[in-house]
C-alpha cells in the first residue's frame, strides 16, 4: 500500500481517490493501516478508500474516550464534504462506527463490523502487566490471531512500542476502559442502514456470540462467520473477507 498519508486541518488520512461512496475504514487500538493493505489494495480500483487516523495517542488525555473519537469522525466527514459513507470498523472502530452511524444515520450507505467491540470485549484489560517484556507482547498480539504467524514482527514492534510509551498506554488504558462503559445493546436498535458482520468463529477478544448478539439486535444484519480465523479477518483472511464486502457493497449499491 502505496498511499502518502496526507496531512491537513489536524487530520491525518489516507484516501484512495477512487469514484462513488467512500468507504470509509476505522482502525482499533492497535494497528493502523498495515491493518488494512489488503482491503485497500483490492478496493480501491472501484471505490474511494478512506483511513483516517484516530487520534488515540494525540488527544488531550481528558478528552480520550470512544465519544471523542466519535466527534473526530464526525468532524472529519464534515471537513472532506462526503454526503453519504459505507463505514467499515475492526475492533474499537467497530464501537466507534457503530456510535457515528446512531448519531448519524442520514449519511450512512452501509455498515460493516469485524470483530467489533461495543458489547463485550476481552483484550488487555486496564493495565499492560510485564510492559517491557517483548515476548509477553508478541505471545499477546500473537494470541489475537488464529496463526499466529499473522502477527508480524512489524505489527509486534508496533504494539511493543505504543504499550512502552507511558502517554500512550495511558491514552489505550483510558480508551478502553471508556468502550467497556460505551455498551450499545440499548442502541443498536436505532440502525437501520444494511450491514455487514463477519466474524472469525476463533477470535477470543469479541467470540462469536458476540457477532450473533450484534445480529439479534441489529435489525437489517447478516453475519458470516470464517473459519480459521481470530480477531482481524481482513488481516488473517483477506480473500474470504474481500469477497463478501465486494459482495455486500454492490448488492448496497444496486451492481449485484
Amino acid at each position: 500500500m502505496n498511499y502518502q498519508i496526507k496531512e491537513e486541518e489536524g487530520f491525518k488520512y489516507i484516501e484512495t481517490g477512487g469514484e462513488g461512496t467512500p468507504l470509509m475504514l476505522l482502525h482499533g487500538l492497535f494497528g493502523a493501516l498495515s491493518n488494512f493493505e489488503d482491503l485497500v489494495n483490492h478496493f480501491s480500483h472501484k471505490h474511494n478508500v478512506v483511513i483516517p487516523l484516530l487520534p488515540i495517542y494525540e488527544m488531550p488525555i481528558f478528552q480520550v474516550s470512544v465519544s471523542g473519537l466519535v466527534e473526530f469522525v464526525d468532524k472529519f466527514v464534515e471537513y472532506k464534504g462526503y454526503d453519504k459513507v459505507h463505514v467499515l470498523g475492526n475492533s474499537l472502530g467497530g464501537h466507534v462506527g457503530l456510535l457515528y452511524v446512531i448519531a448519524h444515520p442520514e449519511r450512512i450507505a452501509s455498515v460493516t463490523l469485524t470483530g467489533s467491540s461495543g458489547l463485550y470485549e476481552s483484550a488487555f484489560g486496564t493495565a499492560f502487566p510485564k510492559r517491557g517484556d517483548y515476548e509477553y507482547i508478541k505471545a499477546k498480539t500473537a494470541a489475537t490471531f488464529y496463526d499466529p504467524a499473522t502477527a508480524s514482527k512489524e505489527l509486534v514492534d508496533e504494539v511493543f512500542g505504543i504499550v512502552n510509551d507511558r502517554g500512550k498506554a495511558i491514552r489505550v488504558v483510558a480508551t478502553a476502559k471508556s468502550a467497556v462503559r460505551h455498551n450499545l445493546g440499548d442502541k443498536l436498535h436505532k440502525i437501520k442502514a444494511p450491514t455487514l458482520l463477519i466474524w472469525g468463529m476463533q477470535d477470543i477478544v469479541t467470540p462469536p456470540f458476540v457477532g450473533e448478539k450484534f445480529k439479534e439486535l441489529i435489525e437489517n444484519s447478516r453475519l458470516f462467520m470464517i473459519e480459521k480465523c481470530g480477531h482481524a479477518p481482513m488481516m488473517e483472511k483477506p480473500a474470504e473477507f474481500n469477497k463478501l464486502l465486494e459482495d455486500f457493497l454492490d448488492e448496497v449499491e444496486g451492481n449485484g
